[in-house]
């Protein structure tokens, strides 16, 4: 596999030399298409009351990240529940809240899922995003949509936006990914220019691997004896999945805009079970459809008003089914429907006062073939109203200020508790001591609510339909500083001299504590479980995180972006129980990411880049229980990729020059092939190669 990597770049590079143009047009190619897409924005983050995390452009080609999923782990105070392979479900967690306190975002309407509340990651790939932003509380601006004040965390995907030159009317990517355990990933994706205001965006993707990976699975006695250690070769995680986007974007006046988005995701894959006991289980499958169509107006009067639309349909189907001896046999059917209506307001009283009204509605449906979901019923739906109002000051450069209250009402059906509308505020804000220096000091405090899910209402023996949901408070510090080299431009780095270019760095400090939370409870079979409202978590810790880069002489660039957390959260429900003041599972206490980039332009426009990146998560454990039995070890991996992207001109005009883009990339993950589980007893791939060529014009 490795040597026929190689070969493909080694053709790529012939091929890039074979249709070299000389000097002249070499300067030419370059000053057209790449200073013109260099943006320098000095003080971008000094607007933001709460600072989010961001990835976007070409920093996010440069990770080694096949899907969202991986991309998140690159950022601080975040965990990821990761089953393994490609085709394995992966769930975030923010701060130690869980993953239904965490909302995510694709291109500002939500990603729902009312039966279980957990948006699987590992569906969303990074070929057609543009941005992907991670957001503690909310976001900063208060014109938004009512129900995205309830999340204790946001994280928003913006899919790529079509950008055309006057004289350009149709863009086209495509690419193939291929590599370890059999992956094969091709993209294509076409941007059309059909009027000056009207562009369409088409992007398609196929993803399959047969999920194969060798890996070691050991375990040792607390007396120090091995129990079992044993070499084998993961089962049933193949994976077989299309995804399909359409998109339409019109912009009219400069204030005006629509635009309407279609997505389609299809798959089947196996589901890998535990390794237990030294026992295999590889007797599930999972068929998933994910369907929606969504749409968004804007536009703003008289420089004071603002309105936004949004509204939303999906139409989701599951099939699971298990096979497995071992377990209970299931073969089970569900289908998931969303409507979905948002209508947000701003009016800008003053400069430096604002005012924001938002409504939402939504109303889910959940059907199960096959078996009765509770008491002979097979249907369930429920309404969801928000209703926000939000203000905001900002007292010149020096103190920003906002405050919002969101009230919820949720109804189920059928349901014999009378749910009361929910009233949760929040205030934010902004401390510049020295407006010509970008150093902050930001702090919030917020309410929301984590409601029951259908399977926690009413899931065959083991739903409770008498639930409440779950309070969250969150209380927040950060220092943040930012620097801007204003004074050095993109152009002199390219000439060949050195210098700062941009240097970020943030640390916060966190309090939360969750309520009511809904916990399993054991009813004495096997087997026979009920949820129950038990559950009290304090959360503690601090989140730090750097971006520095720098231009160094001969063209080259040298980036660096590092996250650390630091986390204690304990179960402090009941002191008679034996877990009491211990770790929650799954969250380590300290955890970190680094990566460093390395890139180099020549004069034509040329890239070559070289990225290193390192993961760590520290011990933890998988019980309530902080014992040795339940001990899960701490795990790292280093990732190492090198890419390399050259223009070849292909048609010319009077006025410009039209390059097809040729890029080659080779990724090498968990370079050292360390053992590990991110849950425990599911092993992670060891070693891997990803290669990727790409073209666009």
């Amino acid at each position: 596999m490795a040597k026929r990597i190689f070969f493909i770049l080694f053709i790529a590079l012939v091929a890039r030399s074979a249709f070299a143009t000389n000097e002249a047009e070499q300067d030419s190619l370059y000053n057209r298409f790449q200073l013109t897409e260099v943006e320098v924005t000095a003080r971008a983050l000094a607007k933001d009351v709460i600072v989010p995390q961001t990835l976007k452009g070409a920093e996010l080609q440069r990770l080694n990240a096949l899907s969202v999923a991986d991309a998140l782990r690159y950022f601080s105070g975040v965990q990821l529940k990761d089953y393994g392979g490609v085709g394995g479900i992966k769930t975030i967690n923010i701060r130690s809240m869980g993953s239904q306190h965490t909302a995510v975002y694709y291109n500002g309407v939500q990603l729902g899922n009312a039966q279980n509340g957990q948006v699987d990651l590992g569906r969303f790939s990074l070929d057609n995003l543009e941005e992907i932003q991670l957001f503690n509380g909310q976001k900063s601006d208060i014109f938004q949509s009512a129900r995205e004040f309830g999340a204790a965390g946001n994280v928003y995907l913006t899919t790529r936006k079509p950008y055309f030159k006057e004289d350009e009317k149709v863009h086209v990517r495509g690419q193939m990914r291929f590599g370890s355990f059999s992956l094969a990933n091709p993209n294509v994706g076409v941007d059309v220019k059909l009027t000056e205001s009207l562009s369409l965006t088409l992007d398609a993707e196929y993803v399959y691997s047969d999920g194969k990976y060798p890996f070691r699975y050991r375990r040792v006695l607390p007396s120090g004896e091995t129990a079992y250690d044993t070499t084998a070769v993961r089962q049933n995680g193949d994976v077989n999945a299309v995804r399909t986007e359409l998109g339409l974007h019109h912009y009219y006046r400069t204030t005006g805009f629509w635009r309407v988005h279609v997505y389609n995701y299809y798959s089947e894959r196996g589901v890998p079970g535990a390794i237990v006991n030294n026992v295999w289980r590889n007797g599930e499958r999972l068929w998933d459809r994910n369907t929606f169509v969504q749409a968004q107006w804007q536009d703003e009067w008289f420089n004071r008003w603002s309105t936004r639309f949004l509204a939303k349909y999906a139409n989701d189907f599951t099939h699971y089914q298990n096979y497995d001896e071992r377990l209970l046999p299931s073969n089970n059917r569900y289908t998931q429907q969303e409507a979905y209506l948002s209508l947000a307001n701003k009016f800008r009283v003053f400069n430096w006062w604002d005012l924001s009204l938002a409504y939402d509605y939504q109303y889910n449906t959940l059907a199960r073939e096959n078996l009765l979901l509770e008491d002979g019923v097979d249907h369930f739906a429920r309404h969801s109203h928000w209703l926000s109002a939000a203000t905001a000051f900002n007292v010149k450069e020096y103190l920003r200020l906002q405050a919002s209250v969101l009230m919820t009402a949720v109804s189920n059906q059928p349901s014999a508790v009378s749910n009361q509308p929910k009233f949760t505020p929040g205030i934010f804000l902004s401390f510049r001591p020295y407006p010509k220096i970008d150093l902050s000091l930001n702090a919030f405090y917020k309410q929301s609510y984590r409601y029951p899910t259908f399977n926690d209402l009413y899931y065959t023996d083991l739903g409770n339909a008498s639930l409440r949901p779950e309070l969250a408070r969150q209380h927040s510090v950060e220092l943040a500083y930012t620097i801007v080299n204003r004074s050095f431009s993109p152009k002199d780095g390219l000439s060949g001299k050195a210098g700062l270019s941009s240097l970020s760095v943030a640390i916060s400090y966190y309090y939360n504590r969750v309520t009511d939370k809904i916990i399993a409870y054991p009813k004495g079979q096997q087997f026979r479980w009920t949820m129950l409202n038990l559950g009290t978590v304090k959360i503690n810790g601090v989140d730090a995180k750097a971006d520095v880069s720098f231009f160094l002489p001969l063209r080259w660039v040298l980036r660096t972006r590092l996250n650390y957390t630091y986390q204690k959260a304990i179960d402090v429900t009941n002191p008679s129980d034996t877990y009491y003041g211990h770790q929650i599972p799954y969250i380590p206490w300290h955890s970190g990411s680094a990566v460093l980039g390395l890139e180099w332009t020549s004069r034509r426009g040329d890239h070559y880049g070289l990225n290193y990146s390192f993961i760590y998560v520290g011990e933890r454990y998988g019980q309530q229980e902080n014992t040795i039995y339940n001990y899960v070890q701490p795990w790292y991996t280093h990732d190492l990729s090198l890419y390399g992207e050259w223009g070849i001109t292909v048609h010319r005009t009077p006025s410009s020059v039209h390059p097809l883009w040729l890029k080659a990339n080779i990724e090498l993950n968990n370079l050292l092939g360390q053992d590990y589980e991110v849950i425990q007893n599911y092993p992670m791939p060891k070693q891997n190669v990803r290669c990727t060529i790409a073209l666009r014009y």
